[in-house]
């Protein structure tokens, strides 16, 4: 398998601005933050970096710091577009901001998967704050979003009524993403397309406990009986684990052996607007036809 690269361009409330000596400074509309990033080994176009807020780390190894501020940024969020799509960005205690930027080519990947079928069935697991979801919903697709967190499916709720989506075709599934898609396979469900991006370790609503290495395997065996010969794709994001793209490729392969189509394996970039060299921030895998 030859590995690919889906790059993420800026646009007009995103941009990676500067990267290097481990750190990463964006604009998220009209504040800037910085963040750290181990993948930036190398030096920063320039070392005078303003920002309104920056996330420094803890000591542990579990994701742990907290924010410090140079301006005022507020608690609640600030609206932010992606084409259709208007979502609230906000500052959260895991050093994200409501929303992953570097996935924008896969919504667009995606929506070009789907682009003669405007009415496909598309399931989006681990789908956290909905911009995915409604990238898809705003193509057309009838989407059923699965996330664990409550908290997060209420605000994809509200990034729809933002977005102007709220009634379009969505079902909003807090549950355990494993034993909702089991769930689906025993209903004899099919779908045209599903976004998996899992996390390394998280809990379900009910003290589920996922863990990618060991749970990756059987929740790509039931996707895969929920897809079949008329289907469009399933893609996979792997973020923050010791895994390569090679193998969640063959994992891949193998499930869906049976079925047309093909298998790509690549990694998610982001381009730094300063210098225009590329940022890698995930692994993926995925089966199209």
């Amino acid at each position: 398998m030859i590995l690919q690269t889906l790059i993420g361009e800026p646009w007009a409330d995103y941009g990676l601005i500067d990267s290097g000596h481990g750190r990463k400074l964006e604009r998220y509309g009209r504040f800037r933050f910085i963040r750290p990033e181990p993948q930036a080994m190398w030096a920063p176009a320039t070392e005078n970096w303003k920002a309104d807020g920056e996330f420094v780390p803890g000591s542990d190894e579990e994701g742990g710091g907290r924010w410090f501020y140079e301006k005022p940024v507020p608690a609640e969020g600030w609206p932010l577009k992606w084409k259709e799509v208007t979502f609230q960005s906000n500052c959260t205690p895991f050093r994200h901001l409501g929303f992953f930027p570097d996935m924008a080519p896969v919504w667009d990947w995606m929506r070009d998967r789907t682009a003669d079928k405007p009415d496909a069935e598309v399931m989006n697991l681990f789908g956290y704050t909905g911009v995915g979801t409604l990238a898809m919903s705003a193509s057309g697709a009838r989407m059923v979003h699965v996330d664990a967190s409550k908290k997060s499916v209420a605000q994809a709720r509200a990034n729809a009524d933002l977005s102007g989506m709220a009634d379009r075709p969505v079902r909003w599934i807090v549950e355990d993403a494993a034993k909702f898609v089991a769930r689906e396979v025993r209903r004899n469900r099919r779908y045209d397309g599903i976004l998996l991006d899992p996390p390394k370790y998280g809990r379900g609503p009910d003290g589920e406990v996922w863990r990618l290495e060991e749970d990756l395997p059987a929740l790509i065996a039931n996707c895969r009986q929920l897809l079949d010969a008329d289907s469009r794709f399933l893609f996979l994001t792997v973020y923050a684990v010791r895994m390569s793209a090679l193998a969640i490729g063959e994992l891949l392969r193998q499930a869906f052996a049976d079925l047309p189509g093909e298998v790509e394996v690549g990694e998610l970039a982001v381009r730094e607007e300063a210098r225009g060299l590329l940022l890698p921030t995930a692994i993926w895998a995925r089966w199209k036809r």
